[in-house]
């Protein structure tokens, strides 16, 4: 076994995007603390998941979920089940969006796995497998959705400090729907960030074996 020690080098022409798409949707994207008040419409949201749903998961489950949250009653019963620090956050971002991961989504075989519409009993008869697939493959969907909507130019905010069973009761009730992030999305405003953190540099983190 072998570190990836190599010196990093600039290998930003192996990709099949160009650099500037390379830093609108990596390098420069940055997680903002507050937003301006530029709106963010429908037509762009339908946009993010058309995208997201072509991302790759388990037997073509799709099991997230969209709960878009726009108006002053619905923002203002979400930040309700929000941690305190979290709430600026949402009260300044123009959208808000909850992911969720559908539990029932075995149901949607016969449309999402035609070629054997049947495999979803098995899910069907084991609740555990059943629910840790729904959260494994829609977190794996959250981040088709995050480079989403940077692709739109966009700024993302992911966050998990909420109630998410508080929020279940209410915001999701009588659905098989289970939040797990909720989502921030606009355009940043002025001194939206700190200074970006570190990232592990490839040796710490790339083994070749």
């Amino acid at each position: 076994m072998s570190n990836a020690s190599a010196p990093a080098t600039d290998r930003t022409d192996l990709f099949a995007i160009d650099s500037a798409a390379q830093d609108l949707l990596f390098r420069e994207a940055r997680t903002p603390r507050m937003f301006s008040d530029a709106p963010v419409t429908d037509d762009q949201i339908a946009a993010v998941y058309e995208l997201t749903k072509f991302g790759p998961t388990l037997m073509n489950t799709q099991p997230l979920r969209l709960v878009v949250v726009q108006t002053g009653e619905a923002r203002e019963r979400l930040m309700g089940h929000l941690a305190d620090g979290n709430k600026p956050k949402t009260a300044s971002a123009p959208l808000a969006v909850v992911l969720a991961a559908d539990t029932a989504f075995h149901t949607t075989f016969a449309t999402v796995f035609p070629h054997n519409p049947s495999a979803g009993d098995a899910f069907a008869s084991d609740d555990a497998l059943r629910i840790r697939t729904a959260f494994d493959q829609a977190w794996l969907q959250a981040g088709y959705f995050l480079i989403g909507v940077r692709a739109l130019g966009l700024a993302a905010g992911p966050m998990a400090g909420f109630d998410a069973p508080a929020l279940d009761a209410d915001l999701l009730a009588g659905t098989a729907w289970r939040s797990f992030l909720v989502v921030n999305i606009g355009h940043p405003a002025p001194n939206a960030w700190l200074d970006r953190l570190p990232r592990l540099d490839r040796a710490e983190a790339v083994r070749t074996i």
